[in-house]
């Protein structure tokens, strides 16, 4: 296993190489949660009508830009989410695990979901401002608007921009949602990935390597992307308001269900699970490979005392 700094940096370089091939169903996933936000669906228009035609219209209005709005946003948010995710997982686990059984190697569900909540909501917490910023930016069509619109001209615009016009607390505003959202995906995406490769292990006698890391992290994106779907709708509202259009995540959710009926909570599902299975499957794909490297790195060039520091 290599240091929690080495897991870090692994799991930030996986996790942009992942978000390059998946952002612009993000994008679409987006846009699909906001559309008809608080109108009954007698009165709601759609715009984007499902994944691949919301893909379709984009990129004829809009061109590849459209699609990868926010990209920049993206990558400095999945450096520190899944750097925070994938680099204190195994630290935290094994720390609560030596605590209880007085030995780290032993596995338990329990702890191995908290501790996958734990590190994801470090993450969420440390990267919201950049998420936010993010939501913002792919939801801005000139062409197709759905939702509050924000015309920022890139990342760090809009950044200054809510600083000045919303402060401190504007850039964090629905950090609690995305705690609870990444907590939710956290919980079980590490957890399910870990177990799928033991059982595969044990009763297929796959061996490790691409093919086995491949199933793993297929199976924990389809996990992940039920559990985590509610609250992402949650999150992308909270985050694209502007104003107190919702007093908070709960509101937000009992809002929208009042509204719009109980499966507005699963608007864009399709276009989440198009975006988050490849995303899942790179990043824990990638991130095994990464990792690989980055021991071989500290096992050349750091001392053991340094390793342990690390």
């Amino acid at each position: 296993m290599s240091t929690t700094t080495g897991a870090f940096l692994a799991g930030g370089v996986a996790a942009c190489g992942a978000v390059t091939v998946t952002h612009s169903f993000e994008t679409v996933k987006i846009r699909l949660q906001l559309q008809g936000e608080l109108q009954s669906k007698s009165d709601a228009v759609k715009k984007y009508r499902g994944v691949f035609h919301g893909v379709k219209v984009v990129l004829q209005n809009e061109g590849p830009r459209g699609l990868f709005r926010g990209i920049g946003s993206a990558y400095i948010y999945q450096v520190l989410l899944n750097g925070c995710r994938l680099g204190f997982y195994e630290p935290l686990r094994g720390s609560i695990t030596n605590a209880v059984y007085k030995d780290s190697q032993v596995q338990s569900l329990g702890i191995n979901v908290c501790a996958g909540a734990a590190s994801g909501i470090i993450g969420a917490a440390i990267a919201s401002p950049f998420f936010l910023v993010k939501t913002r930016l792919q939801s801005f069509s000139p062409f197709l608007p759905v939702g509050t619109q924000h015309n920022y001209r890139n990342s760090f615009d809009g950044l200054s921009k809510i600083y000045k016009t919303e402060g401190v607390k504007g850039l964090y505003r629905g950090v609690g949602a995305s705690m609870v959202r990444t907590g939710f995906g956290s919980s079980v995406q590490l957890p399910t990935y870990f177990f799928a490769k033991r059982r595969l292990t044990k009763h297929l006698g796959m061996e490790d390597g691409p093919a086995l890391h491949l199933a793993s992290s297929t199976a924990s994106g389809f996990v992940v992307c039920c559990v985590m779907h509610p609250p992402d709708t949650v999150m992308s509202r909270m985050y694209n308001q502007t104003g107190n259009l919702y007093k908070g995540a709960l509101d937000c959710l009992f809002q929208t269900i009042r509204t719009e009926g109980i499966l507005a909570i699963y608007k864009g599902y399709f276009a989440h699970l198009a975006r988050i299975l490849p995303h899942t499957v790179l990043t824990l794909t990638l991130a095994e490979q990464t990792n690989k490297y980055m021991r071989r790195l500290e096992d050349r060039f750091l001392s053991d005392s340094l390793r342990a520091r690390l």
